[in-house]
């Protein structure tokens, strides 16, 4: 089970991807695109241009994990026409919401932005 933790970062690359890549080819796009460690228990998506396919590496703390989905009918969003940079930010909400086909995805927030540390602080009256 992908991201069992509903708060696991998810980052999708919104450019067209080879999906004959595999787990180093896309572990270097996450690295050397995104900027991010591929190590770092985030999960990583990525698409095909015409929308057929999808791939999620993750790394499970044991190993690289890769996810393959094809869709029988349709396609997915297509990221890189809503995304203003080369990768966003999704909530693992969102990810499950992609996978299943939504149109939403990368045109609005369908999920709250996760509560953060400043936001749990006790502001003092002065």
């Amino acid at each position: 089970m992908i991201g069992a933790q509903h708060r696991v970062p998810v980052f999708a690359w919104c450019e067209p991807a080879d999906m004959r890549k595999g787990f180093e080819s896309l572990a270097a796009i996450v690295r050397e695109q995104v900027g991010l460690d591929p190590l770092s228990g985030g999960l990583f998506l990525f698409t095909n241009r015409q929308r057929t396919h999808a791939k999620v590496i993750y790394f499970d703390g044991t190993g690289m994990c890769l996810l393959s989905k094809r869709l029988a009918k349709g396609g997915f969003v297509a990221l890189w026409d809503h995304a203003k940079h080369r990768s966003i930010k999704l909530s693992k909400h969102e990810l499950d919401l992609f996978l299943e086909g939504s149109e939403l995805i990368g045109r609005y927030r369908v999920a709250p932005s996760p509560i953060e540390q400043k936001d749990l602080e006790i502001r003092s009256r002065t």
